[in-house]
This record gives structure tokens, C-alpha cells and sequence, in this order.
């Protein structure tokens, strides 16, 4: 091999490399990112040191949805660790959340649905308790009311408030790691819940 034949599988080889880079830049910045579960404010749902996809692209066209799980930036005014948290959407712009003492939080006047909250030993739902002195709040628009779905362990919006939908960074869609526990997160649906109203 001349020195030119060297020279040319060289810049094939740092071509590749740069377009590779580009490529899983591209994804990571615009599509998809892998992000590992740090919290217990998921269980069972999503146990720590699990790892989901966060899809970053489809929030662009198609709405956050309640009952999506997404990742998000925590307020600032909550803490100054930018570690991500993961939560559950309960309320959209417009809706009013309560959590009554019945344990269950009502959703526009209508109680919620919740098989995925975190079960005591006897198999049994956990209620959901307020975290402060207040139980009901209306989503401004451009903001989302999120909880865990352990509630005990969770801190969410029922102590820091909405948070800015221009704090998420995007909608947790397949649990890859491990292995044995791969799987599409479904969005449930809340049969009986009426659309939010306009948001204030």
C-alpha cells in the first residue's frame, strides 16, 4: 500500500467517525435519549437503575398527554440539582387537580383511575396524601401537574407546583434495561374525565 492508499483510508476512516458523531448527536439532541431511574418516586413502575428511551421529537406535533411519563428539568426554585426527575402527567393546562380525603385525586371533578400507583404489602393501592397544606390547584397554560407513582416517596407538583412544559425534556416510551423487564410504557386512558377548559 502507497502512502496516498494509506492517506485516503485514513480520511475514510475520520470521515466515518465524524458522521457517526453527528449522527448520535442529532439523535441524542433532537430524537431520543437513554435515561437512567435515579428515584423511588416511580415504583413499581419504573424501579431505579432502570433505564427507559425518552422520546424527544413526537412532543413537537403531539400534545403531552395526561397519564404520559416524562422527564423533566426539576424547578429551580425547588432545587438547584438539574438531575432530572420522572413523573407521571396527572393534570393538563385548564384542569383542576384535588386530592380528597378518599385518598384518590379527582381530575375536573372526577376521580382518577390508578392502577399504577405504588401497592403496600397487602397488595393494596396507597392513597394519595396532600404533601403541604394545600389539595387542589388549576393548571395555568404552559404547564403540566405531575406526581410519581409512588406517592409516599414522591416529591411532585404537590409540592412544587405545575411545572413549565418548557422544562420537559420529553415523553419516557420503552423501558430497554434490563433485559428481562423491556417493554412499551402505555399511557392509560381516564374513561369519564372531562377535557380540560380553557387554561387561565
Amino acid at each position: 500500500m502507497d502512502r496516498r492508499s494509506g492517506f485516503g483510508c485514513l480520511v475514510e476512516v475520520v470521515e466515518t467517525l465524524v458522521l457517526t458523531l453527528v449522527i448520535f448527536f442529532v439523535i441524542q439532541n433532537f430524537v431520543a435519549q437513554p435515561y437512567q431511574v435515579q428515584q423511588n418516586s416511580m415504583e413499581r413502575t419504573l424501579e431505579p437503575g432502570q433505564y427507559v428511551l425518552v422520546d424527544k421529537l413526537t412532543p413537537r406535533w403531539d400534545p403531552y398527554k395526561r397519564g404520559d411519563v416524562v422527564v423533566f428539568t426539576p424547578p429551580p426554585a425547588y432545587t438547584q440539582d438539574t438531575t432530572p426527575f420522572i413523573k407521571r402527567v396527572i393534570g393538563l393546562p385548564g384542569d383542576t387537580v384535588e386530592i380528597k380525603d378518599d385518598g384518590k385525586v379527582y381530575v375536573n371533578g372526577v376521580a382518577l383511575d390508578e392502577p399504577y400507583t405504588h401497592k403496600n404489602d397487602a397488595g393494596v393501592n396507597e392513597p394519595t396524601v396532600p404533601l403541604t397544606n394545600q389539595s387542589s390547584w388549576v393548571v395555568p397554560a404552559g404547564e403540566l401537574f405531575v406526581m410519581g407513582d409512588h406517592r409516599v416517596a414522591s416529591a411532585d407538583s404537590r409540592v412544587f407546583g405545575p411545572i413549565q412544559e418548557s422544562s420537559v425534556i420529553g415523553r419516557a416510551f420503552l423501558r430497554y434495561w434490563p433485559i428481562s423487564k423491556v417493554g412499551i410504557l402505555q399511557t392509560p386512558s381516564y374513561p369519564g374525565v372531562p377535557a380540560p377548559l380553557t387554561a387561565p
